[in-house]
This record gives structure tokens, C-alpha cells and sequence, in this order.
């Protein structure tokens, strides 16, 4: 018998009492749909009615019993919530990937070479390139989707030793970046499954840096679809054991803290993690960081933070001086590599500015954030240009303001 099937077949006896391969056939035809899916289903969720945390239970050479199940009141299916609340990697080992997920032109290999795992290191690069410079939508969405296909079904394939913690930490840097660029589009289950591989594979890799960003990821999407409660425990979970994660990583996920604190208007809480995230972030020393960490530098950071001090002004009636100080770091250091990091910052800046400042500065910098933002395809970027719209209506009559408003319906319809 060839490897390949022993190594299946061995699987599936092994983790046969889970019982799950139907509900796994057909969940997994709806982890990576087609792009134009996202068509067929309902656009962003909107604030879950409740969270439900399920138990995934610990295995040897673990780190932690990883726990990434999402919100409830999602508007996907009840096959997928059961999905996303069961799966693991060894669940996931237990399908016959070759078949679900390998298209038949493009055979599985015999054994896992250095070269699977450069090449889905080199995937995630690009992915994350792609997706920063032009958002997670049409075409990249679908480069993602068929990249984590390809590095999920090596999965199931021999592979040596020496590179098996290699492997598990690449498909886990990959379903970052996949699943951040599904985020981005709106596709959010498909995000949350993403995300789960990343974190079960970090998780079997043994690296902390990984599962952190991961959690972060988390955190940051619950808060982003209104779960701000469940977005705050998923960055908690992202610094557990923080001695073991550099600085720069205990300040992202500090400002995802901040981030749900703000939206849950707790002022207190929201200025001590914004404390926290700046004091890790003062002893940041970009040497000890992973290199997928480069993008996490002064620009990010004062977005980041600016975001959660954005909420506090506008729903708690803090000083806006806070935010629209750091916006301005951010949209001034963000390369054209960050496009959308860029035009998120500049849109929330121009939003903050036509709330609680001068409404013709503000609109200077909405026209500007439309320059990146007109190329984007993004639809975390289309909302926020919604909002600022939504903004400009306190300043009917501006000429100045006028012409934004007409820019960005005409940005919109595009």
C-alpha cells in the first residue's frame, strides 16, 4: 500500500470515533467557496446575539487547548457553526483531503518536501502583500481561497520529522493572511475557519507568535461585527504567557484591547490599554520580531490605538485631540504597500474631524483617503466611507463638504 493511503487510512482509524464525516463532507465544501459566493449570502454580520465557547480538547505537543469558536447569530448555517465549533486539525486530518480539496490535475505528493513549505511560506507573503496594498476582495480573495486549499491537503501527506513543526507553522501563517484577507471582504466564516486551521496548526507548531496573531485576528473581527466582549477574550487569550512574546506583539494585541474597550465606551479601560499597548510598544526592537511582523511598525501602531481613542470621542465624548493626533502618524507613515491601512486611518480621521473639528479639514483628508480608497477592494474601507458620509451630513450646504459627499456616493457606486 503507498504511503499516502497508509498515512490515511491510519487517520481515519485513528480519529474514527469522532463520527463527523458527513457533517465534514459537507462543511468543507463551504470553507473555500467559490469568489462570487459571497454573492449568495447575506453582507456583514451585524452584533451576535450571544457567544458560545466550546471546549476543543488538548492534545500532546500542544501549547494550549486552542479555542477560536465564533459568535452565534452568524448568518451562515447550522452544518457550518458545527463545523467551526468541532473542527481541529486532527478532525481535519480525519477527511480524505486528497479527494475534498485537491483538483484531479494536481496530485498530492508522496512526502512533504522543504520545497511544500517554502512555497506556502512564499504564498502567504504575497497573499498578505495583495491584500494590504489592494484589500482582500475580488481576485486576491480568490488567490487566497485556492492557496489554503493547496497547503491544507499537504496536511495529510508523510511528512518528515524535521518537518512537520515547519509545515504546521507555515499553514498557520497562511490561514492568517487568508482568513485576514476573507475579513476584509466580508467573508466572515469563511475568515473564522481560516483562522481556526491557523491556530490548531500553531498551535501542533508550538509557536507562540503565531497563535498571538491569530488571536489577534480574532479579536479584532468579533469587535469588528459588533462582539467587542468576545473580540476583548480573544486578545486576553493572545497574551497568555506574554514573557514569551516579543514587545511588539504584546502591542498589538494591547490595542486590540483597547479596540474592544472603546467599543464597549469603557473609558478607564479603554486609556489603560492604550497605556499598555505604548509602553510595550516603546521597548519594540524589530530584530527580535518574527519577519511577518515588519508591517506592525509606528504608523500601525498609532492606527491601531487611534482607532479605540476614535470610539471614546465619539461615543463617550472624550477628547478627539487623542485620536486625530495619532490618525495623523498613521496616514503619514503608512507606505503605498499599505493603501488600505492608509485609507482606513484618513477615513476615520476625516470622520472624527467632521463630528467634533473643522468640517473643511476634515474634508480635505476625506479626499485624500478616497485617492487610496477609490482602488481598493475592500469592503472594511467602503463601510467607513459610508460612515464618513453619514458624518458630512452635519455640514449640509459646505461647498467643501458637498463635493465629498458627491465623491464618495460616486467611490461607492463604482
Amino acid at each position: 500500500m503507498p504511503d499516502q493511503q497508509k498515512s490515511s487510512d491510519h487517520v481515519r482509524l485513528r480519529y474514527g470515533f469522532l463520527g463527523t464525516d458527513g457533517l465534514f463532507s459537507d462543511a468543507w465544501k463551504m470553507v473555500f467557496e467559490p469568489a462570487d459566493a459571497d454573492k449568495k449570502r447575506p453582507d456583514a454580520e451585524k452584533k451576535p446575539s450571544s457567544t458560545v465557547e466550546v471546549a476543543v480538547p488538548g492534545r500532546s505537543g500542544r501549547i494550549l487547548g486552542s479555542d477560536s469558536s465564533p459568535p452565534s447569530g452568524s448568518s451562515a448555517s447550522v452544518d457550518r457553526r458545527a463545523f467551526l465549533a468541532t473542527s481541529s486539525i486532527a478532525a481535519i486530518a480525519s477527511l480524505d483531503l486528497v479527494a475534498l480539496v485537491t483538483p484531479a490535475n494536481a496530485p498530492l505528493p508522496t512526502r512533504i518536501r522543504r520545497l511544500d513549505v517554502e512555497q506556502i511560506l512564499a504564498a502567504a507573503d504575497e497573499i498578505h502583500r495583495l491584500d494590504n496594498k489592494q484589500g482582500g476582495g475580488g481576485l486576491v480573495g480568490v488567490i487566497a481561497g485556492h492557496a489554503m486549499r493547496w497547503a491544507v491537503s499537504r496536511l495529510t501527506v508523510p511528512c518528515p520529522e524535521q518537518l512537520k513543526a515547519p509545515l504546521y507553522a507555515a499553514v498557520a501563517r497562511l490561514g492568517i493572511v487568508v482568513g485576514a484577507s476573507h475579513f476584509d471582504a466580508y467573508a466572515h466564516d469563511d475568515a473564522r475557519i481560516a483562522f481556526k486551521i491557523a491556530a490548531d496548526c500553531a498551535e501542533e507548531a508550538r509557536d507562540w507568535h503565531l497563535r498571538a496573531k491569530v488571536y489577534s485576528f480574532l479579536a479584532r473581527q468579533a469587535i469588528w461585527v459588533g462582539d467587542p466582549d468576545t473580540g476583548l477574550t480573544y486578545a486576553e487569550k493572545g497574551l497568555v504567557r506574554s514573557d514569551r512574546l516579543t514587545p511588539t506583539i504584546q502591542a498589538m494585541l494591547h490595542s486590540a484591547r483597547a479596540r474592544a474597550f472603546g467599543k464597549l465606551g469603557d473609558v478607564r479601560g479603554t486609556l489603560a490599554a492604550v497605556g499598555a499597548a505604548d509602553d510595550a510598544f516603546s521597548k519594540s526592537n524589530p530584530a527580535d520580531d518574527p519577519p511577518w511582523m515588519a508591517y506592525y511598525n509606528e504608523a500601525q501602531h498609532h492606527g491601531d490605538t487611534a482607532h479605540a481613542s476614535w470610539d471614546l470621542a465619539i461615543l463617550a465624548n472624550q477628547d478627539p485631540a487623542r485620536a486625530s493626533h495619532r490618525f495623523e502618524i498613521a496616514v503619514a507613515g503608512h507606505s503605498d504597500d499599505y493603501a488600505r491601512s492608509r485609507a482606513i486611518s484618513g477615513t476615520k480621521w476625516a470622520s472624527l474631524l467632521m463630528a467634533k473639528g473643522d468640517p473643511c479639514q476634515a474634508a480635505a483628508i476625506g479626499h485624500k483617503a478616497l485617492d487610496d480608497a477609490g482602488r481598493l477592494t475592500s469592503r472594511r474601507a467602503a463601510d467607513d466611507l459610508t460612515d464618513l458620509s453619514r458624518f458630512t451630513k452635519r455640514h449640509r450646504g459646505l461647498p467643501d463638504v458637498e463635493r465629498l459627499r458627491e465623491r464618495i456616493a460616486t467611490t461607492l457606486q463604482a
